[in-house]
């Protein structure tokens, strides 16, 4: 890339799949404490303490785990229309949908991985009202004092076959830089991670270690205010029967300070504080990370289990 593509403004929201949608609401609204901004028959929309929109997460209903689809807030409706022209143009182009609750239109299209993406500019933007507004002006809503009390939708991480070839589109045709990547000794992509704003990244791409697999969702993150809360969020997992795959530790790449844990549909949830980095420079250069160095396991030196390169959802076996 030349110059670097500033079209888009932040991650907006989630679509994940469950097959047990009444427990996935309760781990996402008692354990994690987000509110339910609206519910239909299939589908419960939610929303962090602090997130600004109707919902970063709309939880669906299905016969497995894994990702619907997730969506990209661009800067302004005149940018929605000139790239959704030149996306139209590649044969990953869907087309134009009426939008969803919370959104209005979007445009569709699949990234290399088979990811099913959306871009969108209006938008429903959160009003508290009575008991949910903050004493503070500045938030969003009230602190919800339940859970684990995520604080916004940080980041999701997505897999796929070909990290290359979703790294090309990302920068060609949706935008942003990438900030750290991981490189074999030959040269070969197999994780990006990609910053659209000052925050390090919105969104990871790793390479999917269960081969022919497509559309495959790692997880998703949302932030809490400090280490400790993550600490503490750890101790609510173990309360509450949660699995916890891995953490509390600290990531090398990005210095996040994470907890890993599976909601209870089957798909992996980060727990983060992750306001350790911001990219400021805007000169900024790419950091490379080997095999070898990423070996060495975190930044503490926990090493990486095994489930954390083979899990993803939807599993092969959901398919059969």
């Amino acid at each position: 890339m030349s110059s670097t593509i500033w079209d888009i403004a932040h991650l907006g929201h989630v679509e994940m799949f469950t097959p047990k949608l009444e427990e996935s609401t309760r781990f996402f609204t008692e354990i994690l404490g987000m509110y339910i901004s609206a519910e239909t028959a299939n589908s419960v929309y939610l929303r962090a303490y602090d997130d600004y929109e109707h919902h970063t997460l709309k939880l669906t209903a299905h016969v497995h785990a894994g990702i619907g689809h997730y969506a990209w807030r661009v800067r302004s409706d005149e940018i929605l229309q000139e790239k959704a022209g030149q996306i139209a143009a590649t044969p990953n182009a869907i087309g134009w949908t009426e939008g969803d609750l919370g959104h209005g239109k979007s445009y569709q299209f699949r990234m290399p991985s088979g990811h099913l993406t959306e871009i969108y500019f209006d938008t429903e933007k959160y009003q508290a009202e009575g008991d949910a507004r903050s004493a503070l002006k500045n938030t969003a809503s009230k602190f919800p004092a339940r859970g684990m009390n995520v604080r916004r939708l940080d980041h999701i991480n997505l897999l796929a076959q070909d990290v290359g070839t979703f790294q090309e589109f990302q920068l060609y045709h949706v935008g942003g830089r990438i900030t750290e990547t991981i490189r074999k000794d030959d040269g070969e992509v197999v994780g990006a991670w990609f910053s659209v704003n000052s925050k390090s990244y919105d969104l990871a791409i790793t390479q999917d270690h269960v081969p022919d697999m497509q559309n495959r969702l790692h997880h998703v993150t949302y932030a809490v205010n400090s280490r400790e809360e993550v600490l503490l969020a750890a101790d609510i997992a173990l309360e509450n029967g949660i699995h916890i795959e891995t953490g509390p530790h600290k990531h090398a790449i990005q210095q996040t300070f994470f907890l890993y844990l599976y909601e209870p549909g089957g798909n992996r949830v980060e727990i983060a504080n992750s306001t350790a980095r911001l990219v400021l420079d805007p000169d900024y250069k790419t950091i490379f990370w080997s095999l070898k160095e990423r070996k060495k396991g975190q930044a503490w030196g926990l090493q990486t289990v095994p489930s954390f390169h083979t899990h993803g959802t939807p599993r092969p076996e959901d398919l059969i």
